[in-house]
């Protein structure tokens, strides 16, 4: 078991369950899964980097990333339908707890200038979205061996009902804040 699924079970469900008054155990939010995606437009004309990045969101995620494609044809972009341009990774159970423990703990620290994440970045539906600029911050990628640096989203998705649910287990497990 992950340590943060013990810190979960121990201390952030207890509290979430008195704060809100829950009447069932199966009420109390957690977190259902966890999307990294790497988006790579310039993928269209070097089929390489898409490689790269794969490669890379492997290191990170411990688990092979799947090829997105294009669902449509954007003339403008010279895209056309099914063509390769970025990478995701769903992650569940103990991969998930752990990235999030190295997360918080580890990458976003590392973050130049840095002083925490936004609290506006939740969808109504108690998701959390979080977009990150340089993938360097993770300490699986060596930073010698990256050709280029590349942005991804992570989103947290929750079985939170509102977004003060999900903000309030998010910050119990540990997600750096912003002061209001």
């Amino acid at each position: 078991m992950a340590r943060l699924q013990e810190v979960y079970t121990k201390e952030v469900a207890p509290k979430l369950a008195e704060q809100f008054q829950y009447k069932s155990p199966m009420q109390i939010p957690k977190i259902m899964k966890i999307i990294l995606n790497m988006g790579l437009g310039e993928a269209i004309q070097n089929i390489k980097i898409l490689e790269s990045a794969a490669e890379e969101l492997k290191a990170i995620a411990g688990q092979k990333p799947i090829i997105t494609r294009a669902r449509q044809s954007i003339a403008a972009f010279k895209l056309r339908k099914g063509m390769p341009i970025g990478c995701m990774v769903t992650l569940r159970g103990d991969r998930m707890y752990e990235f999030f423990d190295k997360l918080v703990n580890v990458a976003l620290p590392r973050v130049r200038d840095f002083r925490g994440t936004s609290t506006k970045a939740l969808d109504g539906r108690g998701n959390y979205t979080l977009g990150i600029k340089e993938h360097i911050i993770f300490p699986e990628i060596d930073y010698d061996k990256i050709d280029r640096i590349k942005g991804m989203n992570i989103t947290i998705v929750t079985s939170a009902q509102t977004d003060e649910e999900a903000r309030t287990l998010l910050a119990l497990m540990g997600m750096p804040f912003k002061r209001q």
